[in-house]
């Protein structure tokens, strides 16, 4: 075993390139094994980080509701509400349930009302769609509709919907309200107050807008804060077409970037400190054995 070993020692000895100068390169071998080191550390440590920014995707800012938070939807139900306008709510429920949000429900025109508590999964959504089906002809019918009648009131539904965080005592939650943003003369003051305390809160306000008036619109995006109202695409799903929106994750900008970082490092971990490469000796036939 012992004559084994030796005789490896020396292959290996004979594979090596001689120096006689070798001492006058340990400064560069130890610069060389620093940067090696933190060139490959540097890799080690954005492939973590990457790995990490892949698990969280960036949707708080794209959902509906964050996903940090509990929401509740307000929705209204009002005779000013129209056939596409349905549609747009559909969309806008499919949506939620497909993020899996954590929700609760109330509706509105005059009056609000209570359906779900803070807290019920989206899911739950799901056995409301089919009542939200406006019919070919005739006016839209649902369930609500000889209770809800006319003189919208906005700030009425909202009061409700921050009542129901602060009854079940949220700690972050948010409001969804689905709209179409028309509500009477003489709530625009007290929707204003209304709005102004959410934001003095924690609780967030998104809005959903069902082709609202230009004025209606005006004077929501004057009340609210940037990037508050929530859009959809404009197409139409053609009849039969399910109604999916975007999912609402971002494109991870993070993991693309660190990505590219982890190759510039092993790019420069292979330029600066990779092995030198030297020619194979090849022995001509009138050289001497």
């Amino acid at each position: 075993m012992r004559t084994r070993r030796l005789l490896d020692r020396v292959a290996r000895r004979r594979a090596a390139v001689d120096s006689h100068d070798v001492a006058g390169l340990q400064g560069v071998i130890r610069r060389t094994g620093v940067i090696r080191l933190l060139l490959a550390g540097g890799a080690v440590a954005l492939v973590l980080v990457a790995a990490a920014s892949a698990r969280d995707p960036q949707t708080s800012e794209s959902a509906l509701v964050p996903p940090d938070r509990i929401g509740v939807v307000v929705l209204d139900l009002s005779l000013s509400i129209t056939d596409d306008d349905y549609v747009t709510i559909r969309r806008t429920l499919r949506r939620l349930v497909a993020e899996d949000a954590s929700i609760g429900l109330a509706v509105f025109s005059d009056a609000p009302y209570e359906l779900l508590p803070p807290g019920t999964s989206a899911k739950e959504l799901t056995p409301i769609l089919r009542l939200l089906v406006a019919p070919r002809l005739g006016p839209v019918r649902n369930p609500w509709t000889q209770t809800f009648r006319a003189g919208t009131r906005i700030s009425t539904a909202l009061e409700l919907a921050k009542s129901m965080l602060e009854r079940d005592k949220v700690a972050a939650g948010s409001i969804l309200l689905v709209s179409d943003l028309e509500t009477a003369p003489d709530d625009v003051p007290a929707l204003a107050r209304t709005i102004a305390n959410l934001q003095r809160s924690d609780i967030r306000l998104r809005v959903v807008p069902l082709a609202p008036s230009s004025d209606a619109l005006s004077l929501f995006e004057g009340l609210l804060e940037k990037d508050a109202v929530a859009t959809f695409s404009s197409q139409t799903p053609a009849q039969g077409e399910p109604e999916v929106a975007s999912t609402g994750v971002d494109t991870p900008v993070l993991f693309l970037v660190l990505g590219a970082l982890v190759f510039l490092l092993l790019a420069a971990h292979e330029r600066f400190s990779g092995r030198i490469a030297l020619p194979r000796f090849r022995r001509d036939e009138g050289d001497p054995a």
